[in-house]
């Protein structure tokens, strides 16, 4: 445990070592700013039937753009830069377990991303302060919120810290992650348009859309947690798998 610890912090404090992290932090920001403008614009037409955490997070879709492009350049360094660096080498040779590595470079990635999420609960204090009435929030809505944008934001980083293990260029991790992300995220809208009903049983099941809208409305269900719990698990197996393979062709 204190291995790990040791190597999670070292993937932390890369993070904010580096010029990028706060490059994202500020691109991330705006994105979710315009999404809170956009809440603000509906509940200033008049009050809304829609929820608060619905607009600003499951249906905007500025909250989707800053998933999708945040997720793959916070991971697309992970691996490929070490590999890049050549200090990928001295690392596996350490007494370090593979797998505590991949999930020390997966927790630092995930507490970098809930970092980025911390300013945004603001938005439920600013309008609970100015509007209480004309958008209330519902804390309960807004803790399933979080649940969901956690559970989301987990499993997309371990898509892109696999991405990262496969590759030694950071572009190409990156767009590899963006690729899957987006064709994880498109296939959600299948019920919407597929006629047979087991393929949109499938899409109903693995729209993140679909779950963030759920999440939004206070209800939290297990089945979208048992796919993102098993998607991550299978991703960081398969990163496992990738960095032990490096030892074997050496």
């Amino acid at each position: 445990m204190r291995t790990l610890l040791t190597l999670w912090r070292r993937e932390v404090s890369a993070y904010f070592l580096s010029p990028i992290a706060y490059v994202v932090m500020v691109f991330f920001l705006i994105l979710m700013g315009l999404s809170f403008w956009m809440l603000v614009t509906i509940l200033a037409q008049g009050p809304s039937s829609a929820g608060v955490m619905r607009v600003l997070f499951g249906e905007s879709l500025f909250f989707w753009l800053a998933i999708l492009l945040v997720v793959p350049v916070s991971t697309m360094r992970l691996f490929a830069e070490e590999k890049k660096a050549g200090t990928i080498e001295s690392l596996m040779t350490a007494p370090v377990e593979d797998a505590k590595v991949v999930l020390a470079k997966y927790f630092g990635a995930l507490a970098f991303f809930i970092i980025l999420w911390i300013p945004t609960t603001l938005y439920a204090g600013v309008l609970a302060y100015f509007s209480p009435h004309t958008a209330p929030v519902d804390w309960g809505s807004m803790t399933a919120t979080y649940l969901g944008v956690g559970c989301i934001g987990a499993c997309y980083l371990s898509i892109g810290l696999f991405t990262s293990a496969i590759t030694r260029s950071q572009a190409v991790a990156a767009m590899i992650s963006f690729s899957v992300l987006c064709g994880l995220f498109f296939a959600g809208f299948i019920p919407y348009y597929a006629r047979i009903p087991w393929m949109q049983e499938v899409g109903r099941y693995i729209s993140s859309v679909m779950h963030m809208m759920e999440f939004s409305r206070g209800v939290v269900d297990t089945r979208p947690l048992v796919f993102y719990l098993t998607l991550t698990l299978l991703m960081l197996f398969a990163t496992v798998k990738v960095v032990e393979s490096r030892k074997w062709r050496s």
